[in-house]
Order: C-alpha cells, then structure tokens, then sequence
C-alpha cells in the first residue's frame, strides 16, 4: 500500500512536470500574438496588427505571420511596416530565464511606408513615442500589460531582406519614389549582462531603417537630378546646335550671293 501511494504521488509530480512544460507549448502562440496586439501600441503609440504566430519549445524555431504597423496620426498611409512573414529562432531553454536569447530574426520582403522628410518624418515620429515610453519607466507597463516577468532580450543577429520602399517626401517633389533597400544586418545586440529591452530594440532597428531610407532617397533623388540636368544640357546643346548650323547655313548663303553675277 505504502509503495502504491508512492507510486501515486511520483506520478502525480511527472503529470505536474508535463503540465509545466506543454502548457507553455500550448498557449505560447497566443501569447505572442497578445503581446504584438498590446504592448506593442502602449510602445510605439501606432496600431500593430498579427495574422499568426508558431513557435516551438523543442526546436526553438518559429514563423510570424502578417504583421502590420500603422502609421502615427497625421500621416495620409494607414501603415509604416507591413512583413507576411519573420522567422525567428530562440534558444529554447531562455524562454524560462529571465533573459530570452534570440539566435536569428529574418524579416523577409516587408513593405515600408516612408512619409516626410530626413528629419521628421513617420519613422522618426515612432522612434520619438518608443523613446518617450523607455523614459518615462514603460518596461514596467509593459510588463504589468504582459501579465508576466519583464524580460532582457539578447539578439546575435537580425536581418531585413527585400525591403521595398514606397515614399513620399519633398526631397521628390511630393512624387511617390519607390526603393529597394540594401539587406539590413545586425549583430550582438544585447550581448552583455544586462541585455536590451524590446523597446531598445526596436529603436535601433527603427533608426536603421529610417537610416537606410533616407540615404536610398538621397541617392535616388540624386539620380533623377543628374538625369535631368543631363537631359536638359543634352536639349541646350541640340537646341544650340541647331541655332548655329542656321546661322553657318546664313552666312554660307551671304557669302555665296557676293559671287552671283549681276
């Protein structure tokens, strides 16, 4: 009897352990999505929107779908970032720690609404309200929405791939400009003891796009202006030359009725 009630309680401790392990399994999915649709707005103060979220305990590994980021109030796009899929992977033992170790983030063909000019524009104006939310103690906002422990993060590398620009500033006249931006690569972001909040995180990577934009809008400007002025000397020097082969023809014409016979 006594073995048997040992037996009992050693089975009731591996059912307990189970729970422990797959009820995490279960409704992490969820929680991402949750976590996107809540806390992300309380940050950066624009709507954010996700179709899915699959991630796996066991191999770390895992997709988000259909992620959408509004723009701030008072500009005309109704989003800033638009991404149909992230893939992600964790080590699988730092989703119980207080640091989350992620090992990759591939943020794959996203489209990007770019509004304003270098300085001031839909991007700075998200950076400005992650920034405000950092400083005025939002980690623990975030962590009361969250319904659980603040976490540290620590990115070894994230990456943006196919990212297309469609922007609208006063640098092209008000014309939309569509780009393509150069692969986006960062590294050992949060590396040390203490690690990076995702609000840090995401300033980073809001600078680095807008960062991005704004050179590619340079250079693209650029183009077109090179383009022009080479088109407008071309038009100057056909119109030139036409004024001249007239003129050359009125004299060539002049000179030839000197020798006509009277």
């Amino acid at each position: 009897m006594k073995k048997r009630l040992i037996w009992i309680v050693v089975a009731v401790l591996i059912v307990l352990v189970v729970l422990a392990v797959a009820l995490p399994l279960i409704f992490i999915d969820p929680l991402v999505k949750k976590g996107v649709e809540t806390v992300g707005p309380k940050v950066a103060k624009v709507a954010m929107k996700l179709e899915g979220a699959h991630i796996s305990l066991f191999s770390g590994k895992g997709t988000l779908r259909g992620l959408f980021v509004g723009n701030p109030e008072g500009y005309k796009e109704p989003s800033a970032f638009t991404a149909g899929e992230i893939t992600v992977a964790v080590q699988p033992s730092s989703l119980f720690s207080d640091k989350l170790i992620v090992r990759t983030v591939r943020i794959i063909n996203p489209d990007i609404t770019f509004e304003g000019g270098p300085k001031n524009n839909n991007f700075t104006k998200i950076l400005e309200n992650v920034q405000a939310f950092s400083g005025s103690g939002g980690t623990n906002d975030a962590k009361a929405s969250s319904g659980g422990p603040s976490k540290k993060l620590q990115v070894d590398e994230l990456t943006i791939t196919g990212a297309k620009v469609n922007a609208t500033t006063a640098l092209s006249g008000g014309q939309p400009v569509t780009l393509t931006l150069p692969d986006i690569h960062l590294t050992a972001l949060g590396t040390g003891p203490e690690g990076i909040t995702a609000s840090d995180l995401a300033a980073v990577l809001l600078k680095e796009v807008s960062g991005q934009t704004v050179a590619a809008m340079g250079q693209a400007i650029s183009k077109l202006g090179a383009e022009a002025v080479n088109s407008a000397g071309k038009a100057a020097n056909e119109a030139v030359g036409k004024t001249a082969d007239k003129a050359v023809g009125e004299v060539t014409k002049g000179i030839g009725g000197l020798f006509k016979k009277k």
